[in-house]
């Protein structure tokens, strides 16, 4: 297999990443329609398109802005700053951006409902289909891991066994899809808290994953985006503390 894998389209050759990251937010909406058509909605329409457009801005704006914050050094000098951040983006910064962007427009409209339940497969999936993309990019593109004796490493493009992060998560998305939908079929939960398991446990991962993939850390030896997940993680911290929040009152009264 040679990195970056790509597709002809007439004269033009394309990564397959840039497919897979346009197919993988399409598909996710679709799939977030349809699970809204199928489950209803307890959001009212007006209410949720508002929803829907500070997910979008605060997810674009978080995504850009904690990647550019990847690596300081660059960001700092970066000839055309604007350009410096359109380019860079993560999911970490997506996800707690879309987080803001939604939780500051419920305030504005008066939503009192939880929004992000209907979100999390379709994330999930779009996420997936993502990594796909980011796979086919091998060390071509910042999401490729550290090197590895491990009998599992790949040679991604530079001759090196590395850590296939982006597999890795491809396979805890599946296991996270899987648990989280026994999880919701056995218990009574709140409304919201599917989607603060899904925040939990996507953070988690992402702080321990980015142990065994390279970038700039700071002193202490965190990244970025770790320093990202703990923020997150710390927003949700009276959950983890007290996991009974996430259940029904009169599941557990």
């Amino acid at each position: 297999m040679e990195f970056p894998v790509t597709i002809s389209l007439f004269e033009l050759k394309l990564p397959l990443h840039t497919i897979t990251e346009t197919l993988g937010m399409f598909l996710g909406f679709r799939y977030f329609l349809y699970l809204r058509r199928r489950q209803g909605d307890q959001v009212v329409d007006s209410n949720r398109i508002w929803a829907i457009i500070g997910a979008m801005f605060g997810a674009l704006l978080g995504s850009r802005v904690l990647g550019a914050l990847e690596y300081p050094p660059g960001f700092i000098s970066a000839d055309n700053l604007l350009i410096y951040i359109y380019k860079s983006k993560t999911i970490v910064g997506g996800l707690l951006g879309g987080l803001i962007g939604v939780e500051s427009i419920k305030k504005l409209v008066g939503e009192r409902s939880s929004t992000g339940d209907l979100f999390v497969y379709p994330l999930i999936l779009a996420i997936m289909i993502g990594r796909i993309g980011c796979f086919t990019m091998g060390v071509y593109e910042e999401t490729y891991g550290l090197p590895t004796t491990f009998p599992w490493g790949m040679n991604l493009g530079d001759n090196i066994a590395r850590h296939p992060v982006a597999l890795y998560e491809i396979l805890f998305l599946i296991i996270l899809w899987i648990s989280l939908y026994s999880i919701n079929k056995r218990f009574e939960l709140q409304s919201g808290a599917l989607f603060k398991l899904f925040m939990i446990a996507y953070l988690l991962f992402r702080f321990l994953l980015d142990f065994i993939k390279p970038g700039y850390r700071f002193p202490g030896g965190l990244g970025s985006i770790q320093i990202a997940c703990l923020l997150g993680l710390l927003y949700y911290a009276p959950v983890i503390i007290f996991p009974s929040r996430l259940l029904k009152k009169e599941h557990y009264a």
